[in-house]
């Protein structure tokens, strides 16, 4: 077995653990972004997660430029993450500059952010769909067929884990899973901004620090979020860029 292979059979063991004690939903979904971009030929990926109203919020991305991508299709109800989650379909977009006009506002701003394609994958099961997985990347052209395969192979695992049979013979505790996990996300995105801001780093390397901090901890990424805002918790933060390290 390669490498490859060995980190992909790890992956969906990872990926299938979704019973555990303290099973925390947000940094579940993480992993499944980080483990998209390790192991296939995407640069970044983000994650869109239904509410319970159905509308679409951002739950995880890999670098702040996804973030700001994904936050603007919801902004403008414009692009391929969308029309995946609408149909229900893989939508893949191999380069952004021949499709200007079928999403005209989407693809200026991925264009003007880096990316040239983009390949988003339903979070579908049966006929529930709960969100996407976006993969973005930087070179024109979509994913080969073993990476799109892998790539919705893994998607749907973590669907199934998500909504397991547990979950779906009692839908409330399903919304009250996924709700719990987008109202996090607010606390997360406040507290990586106190964080870079603290200590003039960027956000995705005070992301970093918290899910570090977080694992070391075996806590939930929402606590510990909800602790740096308020002043709690003391978190060493790395400054990849001038490689120092500096404390609250």
């Amino acid at each position: 077995m390669t490498m490859r292979e060995q980190r992909v059979t790890d992956t969906f063991v990872e990926l299938a653990d979704t019973l555990v004690a303290g099973f925390d939903t947000v940094e579940f979904l993480h992993t499944l972004t980080e483990r998209c971009v390790e192991l296939l030929d995407a640069e970044t990926a983000g994650l869109l997660l239904a509410d319970e109203r159905g509308s679409l919020r951002l739950v995880a991305a890999s670098t702040s430029e996804t973030q700001l991508l994904e936050l603007f299709q919801l902004q403008e109800e414009e692009g391929p993450c969308l029309e995946c989650y609408r149909t229900g379909q893989v939508v893949t977009l191999p380069d952004a500059s021949q499709v200007a006009g079928r999403w005209p506002r989407f693809t200026a701003m991925a264009t003007e952010l880096g990316f040239a394609g983009v390949h988003a994958i339903p979070m579908q099961l049966r006929t529930q769909v709960i969100g996407t997985l976006n993969l973005f990347r930087t070179h024109p052209n979509g994913l080969d067929d073993n990476d799109a395969r892998l790539g919705k192979a893994l998607v749907d695992v973590a669907t199934i884990g998500l909504l397991s049979e547990r979950a779906v013979r009692h839908q409330e505790m399903v919304t009250e899973q996924l709700q719990t996990a987008l109202n996090s996300r607010v606390t997360i995105e406040q507290a990586k901004g106190v964080l870079a801001e603290r200590h003039g780093v960027t956000t995705d390397q005070a992301f970093t620090a918290m899910r570090r901090h977080a694992r070391s901890q075996s806590r939930r990424l929402g606590e510990v979020a909800g602790e740096i805002i308020v002043g709690e918790v003391d978190i060493t933060v790395t400054d990849t860029a001038n490689q120092r390290h500096v404390r609250p």
